[in-house]
Parts: C-alpha cells; structure tokens; sequence
C-alpha cells in the first residue's frame, strides 16, 4: 500500500468514527431532551387566593387604609407572608386575616400612616372574603370534575374565611373537600401542610397536582413530591432557584388542556 492510499484509508477510518460519535450523541442528546411524560393525577389541589380568586378588591382596601398608597401593595402582602413563616417557626399561630391586619399596621407605622387595629382588621378581614373568582376559573374546574378529577384546595385562609370565600365566588360545588392550614396551625410552605392532605386522602405524592400561583407554594410542593402546575397570575413570577414546575401556564383553561 503506498503512502497516499495509506493516509486515504486512514482518513475514511477516522470520518466514519466522527461520524459513528456524532450519530450517537445525537442519540443521547436526543433521548436527554425528551422529557418524561407526567402521569395523570388522580388527585388536584388547589391554592385559592390569587390562584382561583381575584385580589384586586383587597389590594384597593389596603392601598385606601395606606392613605393611597398603592406602591405599598406589594410590601404589605410580602411582609404578611414573611410573618406567617415567623409564625410557622416560632410554634406561635396566628390566622392569616390577624397576620394581614398586623402586617398592615407596621407597613403603615413604617411609612408614618396612622393606621388603628379595627382599620387594619376591617381593611383585610371584611374584604378577603368578597373576592371574585377569575374568569377562567369556574370553567376549567367544570371541566377537570367531569373529566373525573378529584378537586380539593389548601390555603393559608382559615376554614370559615375559605368557606366564606367560596361562597360568594360560587366555587363551593366544585370541590370535594376544604383544606385549610388552621388545622395544622402551620402555614404553607411547610412540608406538614401537603403531607396532612396526602394522608388525608390516602394518596402518593406523584399521584397529586398542586396547582398555584405562587412559586414558595410549588416549591414546598415539589419538595414533598407533588406535581406541580403554576398558574402565571398578573404580576408573579417563578423562583429561579427551585426546581421548575411540571406545568407552567397563564391560565386554567390551558393547564386543561395539558394535562394527560
């Protein structure tokens, strides 16, 4: 074999060995990005406030207790979320319409707004229970019971605000049972609010889709081993550092219309 057929043999060796390398990564970057499909649940959880119900009629009371001011909105409702979670871990519960109603009051101290108890309380508690439902709400959930899904919620509310709540956004025949952290006297993210329901219901976590808008929720989800689906309400946004939900949506009609 001369030189020149040599160094030609070589090189057909050596192309059908990239070519062999690229096939095959091809083939297991091909097979990585597939991704798994999700089991149906048997079983759908839903968060209620701003996932289900809208907020706008409580944000204007706590903006007009604020003295107007709206750009306080997203403080008051993060410092009632932070303070919910000193509750959790502190063993000292308080119901979400008392936290709302103290996280009003130091908002307001903060800012020198005079804000009595009775105003706050008044300013929260008459309002969170007079919210209406999204549009998209009362469709999708008609659809996933005749589907046959079972439909349960869990919120921070407490049971006679849930109950409440439900009520006047004409959600209560839609769901089979109410849960609310009261019982627990902890409040959501913590693992003992999902795993109660789980246990409750006698379900595994795979076989369960928790459904919010709220990214710590589906993060204390997740790290159960539920399901996931974020609904992608008017001005949330999902945590980077978490894993991502199963289902990210803009509405429930869409998260019908994904699911197996």
């Amino acid at each position: 074999m001369t030189f020149l057929n040599f160094r030609t043999a070589m090189y057909s060796q050596v192309t059908r060995t990239l070519l062999l390398l690229c096939a095959l990564t091809l083939s297991f970057t091909s097979n990585a990005q597939e991704p798994t499909p999700m089991p149906a649940p048997k079983v759908i959880i839903f968060d209620v406030n701003e996932t289900l119900l809208e907020l706008t009629p409580l944000r204007d009371s706590v903006g007009q207790a604020l003295d107007g001011r709206t750009d306080l909105l997203p403080l008051w409702f993060s410092t009632m979320l932070h303070y919910s979670l000193v509750d959790t871990l502190s063993n000292d519960y308080h119901d979400f319409g008392q936290i709302g109603a103290a996280a009003l009051m130091m908002v307001a101290q903060a800012q020198g707004i005079e804000v009595t108890q009775e105003q706050a309380r008044k300013a929260i508690v008459e309002t969170i229970t007079k919210l209406p439902a999204y549009p998209d709400v009362a469709p999708g959930l008609e659809t996933l019971k005749a589907q046959g899904y079972k439909i349960v919620s869990l919120t921070n509310s407490s049971n006679n605000g849930v109950t409440a709540q439900f009520e006047f956004a004409g959600l209560t025949d839609y769901f089979e049972r109410r849960f609310s952290v009261e019982d627990m006297q902890v409040f959501k993210p913590h693992a003992r609010t999902y795993e109660w329901v789980l246990e409750e219901l006698g379900v595994a976590p795979e076989e369960v889709l928790m459904v919010a808008a709220h990214a710590w929720d589906l993060a204390g989800a997740k790290a159960v081993g539920l399901q996931t689906a974020f609904i992608q309400r008017p001005g949330t946004v999902l945590y980077p550092l978490t894993a991502k939900p199963d289902y990210v949506v803009q509405n429930l009609s869409e998260l019908v219309q994904q699911l197996p």
